[in-house]
């Protein structure tokens, strides 16, 4: 989780220099005429902030809620898509859980601040508060996404208000998709919410210079001729001489994806367990790229629910890892 540190005062900005040596990977924002060392020191807070609130993850205020809120106000936008918003008071008593509890990780955050520093965390989230678990959270530990974030709260409202709630896997989830679900309720409105598993690993090679249209056109076609979805895409993966392919990678860019890069070197390891082309052989020193790169990258536990579909000098392999659901 990339973290920032913003502060306002010289003693702000000591606490905040103080977390970044206890925390690793964190940047810790300071106002230039106090000179802290061990800090990014800046002119402007609110020209900083409004430049960098969406290149992290997460944002620790060290200063008043009001100032907090004021300053955010124009920059957020939804719960599936905000940073992490946590506020600590300059005396270090308190953090509070302000924004993207759930999805943004903010009230993982203010516990791990709690348990650091001893401060006193004050998450609000009705879920948590009562002690059941949201649906947007419950996405996050089995590692989905959501379909819908308005059925995610309807159906947490339902948890929060005591109504029983039935999370149906069926019994053979760890090898299987369910292409369809029976409910048996005699409500007459039944709320239902979809979460998709991240466990996709798209394997994809492309002759020079096909644009980006053509390649996520026929990355739909192949999802679709699976009935599958772009939620549950992993990851993308190619080999070295396609790592700058500007059809791939941006179609990988597009959807909000990491693009793998794999070594013939790495491919030269396994090509043998794929049907390959000689030609390819020939041209790159590899005889397949889209289904080894596929394999290479993922868990290794699970199919190719795609070996290799072939299109206009493109190709796309699709490797489905087993979906565990681990109790916590």
């Amino acid at each position: 989780m990339k973290l920032a540190v913003w502060t306002v005062t010289r003693g702000a900005g000591l606490n905040g220099v103080e977390i970044k040596n206890k925390i690793e990977g964190i940047d810790v924002f300071t106002l230039s005429k106090f000179k802290i060392d061990n800090s990014i020191q800046m002119e402007n807070f609110t020209e900083e902030l409004n430049e960098a609130f969406n290149k992290y993850d997460g944002h620790i205020f060290i200063m008043a809620t009001g100032i907090v809120i004021r300053k955010i106000a124009s920059l957020i936008k939804s719960k599936d898509v905000d940073p992490a918003v946590v506020v600590i008071d300059e005396g270090m008593n308190f953090v509070i859980s302000l924004l993207s509890g759930h999805l943004g990780g903010a009230n993982d955050l203010t516990q791990n601040l709690h348990e650091i520093f001893g401060l006193v965390p004050i998450i609000t989230t009705s879920s948590d508060v009562t002690g059941k678990i949201a649906v947007d959270t419950l996405s996050q530990k089995l590692k989905c996404n959501l379909k819908s974030l308005e059925a995610a709260k309807k159906v947490t409202s339902l948890i929060v208000d005591g109504k029983n709630v039935e999370l149906s896997l069926p019994k053979n989830i760890c090898n299987e998709n369910p292409e369809g679900v029976m409910v048996i309720s005699n409500k007459e409105n039944l709320e239902v919410v979809h979460l998709y598993p991240e466990n996709l690993v798209i394997g994809i090679g492309s002759r020079r210079g096909i644009e980006k249209e053509k390649v996520y056109e026929f990355l739909i076609e192949t999802l679709e001729k699976h009935n599958l979805s772009l939620k549950s895409i992993k990851h993308f993966a190619t080999v070295d001489l396609k790592a700058d392919e500007k059809g791939i990678v941006e179609t990988a860019k597009e959807l909000g994806k990491e693009l793998k890069i794999v070594s013939r070197e790495e491919i030269l390891t396994v090509e043998d367990m794929f049907h390959g082309s000689e030609f390819v052989k020939k041209e790159i020193g590899v005889k397949a790229v889209s289904e080894p790169c596929a394999y290479l990258t993922s868990s290794k536990d699970g199919k190719f629910i795609e070996i290799k579909a072939k299109k206009d000098g493109m190709t796309i392999s699709i490797y489905e890892e087993r979906f565990i659901y681990e109790k916590r």
